[in-house]
């Protein structure tokens, strides 16, 4: 008989919350990598992304791996990583996401990808998603023990001040805590579960800002930090502002104004590139003969932001505008407060 959970399958999602619930919950880390639902079938094994993308071929060692468990029928779901020499590496991981095999074979002797379950949706012939999460963590804990690399089970805390404790001093390859009723159902799609990251905030360089298409208004600033060197590096950017806010900015930032020929960006900024490819408000190298498509200011002024994932010393994604910071001076604003979080 075929599997009684059958792709597609949208797995079960997380609403942030700004702290961590209490009541009868626990607690895991969250993983920074793809989510991943695997799909083993006797001897077929199917990975889909959240999705519905199919992953195995990119990632042929878990499929090895998953097969050689002794239960023959399950469906789990769990989040993929990739191992390198500089520890949990997220470009390296979406570097094994290519079309030509022979990378792929590549890629598998420099990089060593793995599996983190969480959850069980179904082992053997048993239908697990409307089993409370204590019976399904049960399962799975019973289903892969002693199964060793590339498959792991995550670990799970029980109480809150343990998960607290991951809050201040995040494992490694994580980027927050998920939080789950011990009694929720497993709900394809549903933000049932809770997510919780830490605050954490820069004080940073204004160094520029672009407009909002057609519009005398600002769209994004573009912040910046000084490395070792005295460089000012590009981070990222802060673009969550509301109508009326996005055209005061423009009056705010007007006297700061400076031709390029004076700023540490004249011959550009984020040259370094990276396979997340070109963030939003991000910049490649500007040469006199391409047009300008952001606004120069003197590195005077300083903010506070809120941001998440770091990756080389450049945000993930837009950070959150907190406050101006009119008591830093601009080049006390170094690189290492992202190194440090």
């Amino acid at each position: 008989m075929p599997l009684a959970v059958q792709p597609p399958v949208a797995p079960m999602l997380a609403k942030l919350a700004p702290d961590l619930p209490t009541g009868d919950y626990a607690f895991e880390p969250k993983w920074d990598g793809f989510r991943c639902l695997a799909f083993r079938d006797g001897d077929h094994v199917d990975l889909r992304s959240r999705h519905d993308s199919a992953l195995g071929r990119y990632f042929p060692e878990l499929v090895t791996a998953l097969l050689a468990v002794d239960e023959r029928r399950f469906v789990l779901d769990g989040e993929i990583v990739v191992l390198t020499e500089r520890g949990f590496d997220f470009d390296a991981l979406l570097k094994r996401i290519h079309p030509a095999a022979r990378h792929v074979e590549s890629m598998l002797r420099t990089t060593r990808a793995a599996f983190i379950a969480f959850d069980a949706l179904q082992v053997g012939d048993d239908d697990l998603r409307e089993q409370p999460f204590a019976e399904r963590r049960l399962r799975l804990e019973a289903m892969l023990h002693g199964v060793d690399r590339p498959l792991y089970v995550t670990p799970l805390a029980r109480t809150e001040a343990s998960a607290r404790r991951w809050l201040d001093d995040l494992p490694p390859g994580t980027d927050g805590v998920v939080a789950k009723h011990l009694d929720l159902p497993y709900r394809p799609g549903k933000r049932a579960m809770v997510k919780v990251k830490p605050h954490r905030t820069a004080d940073c360089v204004v160094a520029g800002f672009r407009l909002l298409a057609g519009q005398p208004a600002v769209s994004s600033l573009l912040l910046g930090l000084y490395d070792d060197r005295d460089t000012l590096r590009h981070v990222g950017v802060v673009a969550s502002f509301t109508g009326a806010r996005r055209t005061a900015l423009i009056e705010e930032l007007r006297p700061f104004i400076t031709s390029l020929t004076d700023h540490p960006w004249r011959e550009g900024f984020a040259l370094e590139g990276g396979s997340m490819g070109r963030l939003k408000g991000s910049a490649g190298r500007w040469t006199p003969d391409l047009p300008l498509d952001w606004v120069p200011l003197r590195p005077e002024l300083v903010c506070e932001a809120a941001y998440d994932q770091v990756d080389d010393d450049r945000w993930r994604h837009p950070g959150r505008f907190v406050r101006w910071r009119p008591d830093r001076d601009a080049h006390s604003c170094r690189l290492d407060q992202l190194r440090r979080a």
